[in-house]
């Protein structure tokens, strides 16, 4: 039987954040659902737990951010503000749409997010993490970040 993570391992495990590899509805942009989620989570709790605050508008955060030539910052304050001001999803993202560049570039991101983790210094990271996480049998089924972070919150068995 595969290995399952220690739990508290790698801290506090988020299970409300959406699955990594569920696109944005209005960009089909992977990630940006959970940096969303990210940042209501803060609103309404005023703060991650220390295991995701950690790469909170760092991380992959940040390179999505980096990728649109935007300051992540920014995203916060958009959803902040529409929660702040009772709005929807509808009209978050149409502030977003207005802070992104015209030229999202999908399809170069998504693969670029989905590979994080593939050169030999990201599985070095990923090995670690996961004999960290007690699962160090499980290097060559989790092969990404992406696969890292869908393991850790429990969406790869």
């Amino acid at each position: 039987m595969p290995s399952k993570p220690i739990p508290g391992s790698s801290g506090e495990v988020l299970t409300c954040l959406p699955s990594a590899y569920v696109p944005h509805a209005a960009t089909g942009l992977l990630h940006l659902p959970r940096f969303l989620a990210k940042a209501k989570y803060v609103k309404q709790h005023g703060a991650l737990p220390a295991s995701y605050a950690k790469n909170y508008k760092r991380g992959m955060d940040r390179f999505l951010c980096l990728h649109l030539g935007i300051d992540p910052a920014a995203v916060e304050k958009i959803v902040f503000e529409c929660i702040d001001a009772g709005l929807d999803d509808a009209e978050r993202d149409r502030r977003l749409l207005a802070l992104f560049p015209a030229d999202l570039r999908v399809a170069k991101w998504n693969r670029d997010y989905v590979q994080k983790g593939m050169t030999p210094s990201g599985r070095e990271f990923l090995n670690e993490a996961l004999t960290n996480m007690g699962c160090a049998d499980r290097v060559e089924q989790i092969v990404s970040v992406v696969d890292l972070i869908e393991f850790d919150e429990g969406r790869i068995e």
